[in-house]
């Protein structure tokens, strides 16, 4: 069998919570589970928030009112223009006009028709969001030395997910080959706080000089590469994708290729965003495509001046207005299953495909096509070449794209029933997690992927919980969508969807634990399976013994400013290697095809 990129470790940050040991799952379904399942999450959360207040860990998690830590929805900043009519006076260019008394100081050295700005506030379109849990700073947690907030969460990520791991990353890094490590983690939007490229762009308007970091720390790329030279010195393969709110899925396939190519047999993958800015967020109420205040009263039949219910702001699937901006970075630890087996790892599921399309001609980019029918249809065979009829057939779980939009619940829907129906699916379960967490467009389907894992421990598929009841024009044929939390037993496979602007779809092929560890059996022998189970318990010891240390709060993320950084001094040839450090490559390993053998 070909290399099966098996799930080892998953780690991030969302308005749920840390994910690794499945805790922001935890969070989603927390009136759900066990009460010891419960009481950990809770603890979790409370070292986080610095709160021992359970009522206040829990309002203060998931979709909520935009916090200070963010801005103020009440009083955001801008600037109304006037135009100078005469010397003694201006004219109100903006489009909600207030008294002129303000500029008038501004007037001496002007001309008639020249223009002034003059700093004011205004009440923000939108109130709500899915913010990380109210008082958690990640960073506090290491020394961020002013680092965008995407990147500060894509530290905490990583860390999460070697946490997650419960193997010395160094020592397993140091057994192989520089290259057989991939790092594929990006962000859709990059990094546009003050810190960034937001800092870059506005810094002249606001009387202030660039800095040095604002440029580099911008780039789409850069969580990845800080992931690279700060956690995980890595020198493997990177180049991460975009793929606008499938970006996570993008990554995905790279690694997932990367292990089944034998080009890789780690691979890092993953996605970071921190888009709860009123400038970006402007920008997706100009498209109509956010929630905004006015439309959710008028949802809600609260009036002009009522109070919006901001946890049901984004309702999946239901009588909807538009999706809720989230924050999140998501980490996820592939290996090579042989690797796995042989370093005792954690095995969380397996993804032995993923499928990207575009949509050919659209009418508009934001608009959904067909490219979702072609990865949903293909994904669906993977699961189906694998699993025998009965299981394909009413095993399956979609963890659905579900932003909480009127074309989204029409345009999924349909895609869900049609392969459902020509893949003679009974009964398809329809998990939608936006409704929660928001929209962390790069990072979302790293949001779904968690919230999964999650699923094959608990035993309980997340519910929509903001709707009661579904829209009347979402397809329903063969499809059971999950308006409350569903416990379930049997779910060999789950099918974990993302449209994005653009068209960028992808769908990932995702299978259950039991089901990974039936195809190991299957391709490796007993005494291999038997010698994984032994070293698993002492990586699970490891495992629990640093989520102890983390409920207790004595745990930090990994971040290696100027550590083992590498001078020329330090690399030379030696016969037909490259030594690195100690590090010895072959450079004589043929990289071409046999048949290209034509010598110019």
């Amino acid at each position: 069998m070909s290399n099966l990129p098996v799930i080892v470790a998953s780690g991030g940050i969302n308005t749920a919570g840390r994910s690794s040991h499945r805790h922001a799952h935890n969070r989603l379904v927390i009136n759900s589970i066990d009460i010891e399942a419960r009481n950990r999450t809770i603890q979790a959360l409370g070292v986080m928030m610095d709160s021992d207040i359970e009522d206040e860990i829990l309002a203060r998690t998931l979709v909520r009112r935009i916090e200070h830590q963010h801005f103020d929805p009440s009083a955001v900043a801008i600037n109304h223009r006037y135009r100078i009519d005469d010397v003694h006076g201006v004219v109100n260019l903006s489009p909600d006009g207030f008294t002129t008394s303000r500029a008038q100081n501004a007037l001496r050295g002007l001309s008639s028709g020249d223009t002034i700005l003059v700093p004011t506030q205004r009440e923000f379109d939108v109130s709500v969001a899915g913010q990380l849990p109210m008082g958690f700073d990640p960073g506090a947690l290491y020394t961020s030395r002013n680092h965008p907030r995407g990147l500060q969460m894509s530290i905490y990520a990583m860390s999460d997910a070697l946490a997650d791991l419960g193997l010395d990353w160094d020592q397993l890094a140091g057994s192989l080959p520089p290259d057989a490590v991939s790092v594929y983690v990006s962000s859709s939007m990059g990094q546009l706080d003050e810190a960034a490229t937001g800092g870059m762009m506005t810094a002249g308007l606001r009387g202030e000089r660039v800095s040095a970091k604002n440029c580099p720390l911008g780039f789409a790329e850069m969580p990845g590469d800080f992931l690279n030279a700060y956690v995980l010195k890595s020198m493997g393969h990177t180049g991460p994708a975009l793929g606008a709110c499938a970006t996570f899925l993008y990554n995905l396939q790279r690694g997932v290729d990367d292990i089944k190519s034998g080009r890789a047999r780690i691979a890092v993958v993953g996605a970071a965003e921190a888009p709860i800015l009123p400038e970006l967020m402007d920008g997706y109420v100009a498209m109509g495509a956010l929630a905004t205040d006015k439309e959710l009263r008028q949802l809600q039949g609260v009036g002009e001046e009522g109070l919006i219910h901001h946890r049901s702001a984004c309702r999946p699937f239901g009588d909807n207005c538009g999706f809720v901006m989230g924050e999140s970075a998501q980490v996820m630890i592939l290996m090579d299953d042989a690797l796995a087996l042989e370093q005792g790892a954690p095995i969380l599921g397996a993804v032995p495909f993923v499928s990207v399309h575009a949509d050919g001609a659209k009418k508009s980019i934001p608009g959904p096509g067909a490219g979702n029918y072609m990865t949903m249809a293909r994904a669906a065979q993977a699961a189906r070449d694998i699993l025998d009829e009965p299981s394909f057939e009413r095993t399956g779980v979609v963890m659905a794209h579900g932003t909480g939009t009127p074309q989204n619940r029409t345009s999924e829907s349909a895609i869900f029933s049609t392969i459902a129906g020509a893949m003679s699916v009974e009964n398809w379960r329809v998990s939608a997690i936006k409704s929660h967490t928001g929209h962390s467009l790069g990072a979302a389907a790293g949001d779904q992927m968690a919230a999964l894992l999650g699923i094959w421990e608990s035993g309980w598929v997340p519910g929509i919980g903001s709707i009661d009841r579904l829209a009347d024009d979402v397809v329903t044929d063969r499809l059971t969508f999950a308006l409350r939390d569903v416990e379930t037993e049997d779910c060999a496979y789950a099918l974990v969807n993302s449209k994005g602007f653009g068209g960028n779809n992808a769908t990932a092929t995702v299978l259950s634990p039991d089901v990974s560890m039936k195809l190991l059996a299957q391709c490796h022998t007993a005494r291999a399976i038997s010698d994984w189970r032994a070293k698993s318990e002492a990586v699970d010891q490891c495992r629990e013994d640093t989520e102890k240390a983390r409920l207790n709060g004595d745990w930090q993320p990994m971040y290696r400013f100027n550590d083992g950084v590498l001078s020329d001094e330090d690399i030379h040839m030696e016969d037909d290697h490259l030594m690195i450090g100690d590090v010895a490559i072959d450079i004589t390993q043929r990289l071409l095809p046999k048949d290209w053998n034509l010598k110019v």
